[in-house]
């Protein structure tokens, strides 16, 4: 905590409504108060916030969500506005503005987009305002029904990698993860090793669980950060976890991180996919190898050349991802084939590689 200059705030939905499911200024002044302090140590946070359709139908009268997907986007409208009133009425009295930043996945599948996000926080740090950033529900076309980012946990973890944030703190109604007992797990140094703790209930307002926080635990650890679920409505909860203090759940951060390209890799989307066999399989997950011709088995979906593809084993689980020197018509022309054979067949252009372990990033 103590080397932490950087950090992504997520707030969901519950969390930041009253008993009446309404915007809890109260609550958001207290937040702001917090977040204020911060800045006076020299730690930049940035806010992902939920709460668009919560204030959306709290203002439309509302009484249940929309399913039809043309209303819960006009509800996310009107309550999007009433949001970011309500952030920038909680800053007003420390004399910081707020910045509005929407985004969609293609913001984060684009890699010119997804290097542009990180500039554009940045020059807000900058320039002295806090960057509060939300799923731009009104624009999407599937995000609110069959959740592409998974809700606001997965948006905060991919923001965190753009940023290269030293930590990420989800903020809920809970002290962290809970075990069997019902007491606070303190300390998790591997994801996969509290998943049956998981409950899959979520709130009427919100949209994510624990699941989706122990998604988001696992991108952001294997990159390398630090990643801390706690609850909110503990007073001084920042200050805490910035202080040392034993509060909620903290994820240890692996121990090598995620520089550049490898962070857009880890947190994009592919756009197809090629399965390979045992030897492959091991080499890629296990020995640090490049992906050759020799070791693919078939091809998944329509790319080119230079998209973000999957590598997946034998059983379909996804063991790593990269960036592939061929387009999917030309992995299949030589998949299964030695390096001598390939470069036969194709001279000059020929790649050794089909994924270079320099543009790969191990799941």
């Amino acid at each position: 905590m103590a080397s932490v200059r950087s950090l992504v705030v997520k707030l969901g939905t519950q969390l930041l409504a009253d008993s009446q499911r309404r915007l809890d200024s109260a609550f958001l002044a207290e937040m702001a108060e917090q977040i204020a302090t911060l800045r006076q140590r020299g730690i930049s946070p940035t806010i992902v916030s939920s709460g668009a359709i919560g204030a959306g139908l709290a203002e439309l009268k509302l009484t249940e969500r929309p399913t039809d997907l043309a209303q819960l986007q006009a509800v996310a409208a009107v309550g999007q506005r009433r949001l970011m009133d309500a952030w920038a009425n909680a800053f007003d009295s420390h004399g910081i503005p707020v910045a509005q930043i929407l985004l969609t996945r293609e913001d984060i599948d684009n890699r010119a987009r997804f290097l542009n996000l990180r500039n554009t926080i940045s020059a807000i740090h900058e320039l002295g305002a806090v960057p509060i950033i939300n799923e731009n529900d009104t624009v999407s076309t599937d995000e609110i029904v069959r959740i592409t980012f998974g809700d606001n946990d997965i948006l905060a973890a991919t923001v965190a990698h753009a940023l290269g944030a030293d930590l990420l703190v989800l903020l809920t109604v809970v002290d962290g993860l809970l075990d069997a007992s019902g007491h606070p797990v303190r300390l998790v140094s591997n994801v996969q090793h509290v998943q049956e703790l998981v409950r899959h209930e979520k709130s009427a307002l919100g949209r994510g669980g624990m699941d989706s926080k122990l998604v988001a635990a696992q991108m952001v650890t294997e990159s390398g950060q630090a990643m801390i679920v706690a609850n909110g409505r503990e007073a001084g909860i920042l200050i805490s976890i910035l202080d040392y203090k034993l509060v909620g759940t903290l994820f240890m951060p692996s121990a090598k991180r995620r520089l550049g390209r490898s962070r857009w890799i880890g947190a994009a989307r592919p756009v197809g996919a090629v399965v390979v066999d045992d030897g492959a399989a091991i080499a890629v997950a296990h020995r640090n190898k490049s992906l050759l011709p020799a070791g693919i088995v078939k091809v998944e979906g329509s790319f080119d050349r230079g998209d973000l593809i999957a590598i997946k084993s034998m059983d379909g689980r996804t063991i790593a991802r990269g960036l592939s020197n061929y387009s999917s018509g030309g992995i299949d022309q030589i998949c299964g084939k030695k390096t001598g054979q390939v470069r036969e067949m194709l001279g000059d252009a020929a790649y050794d590689e089909v994924v270079h372990r320099d543009n790969l990033v191990v799941e």
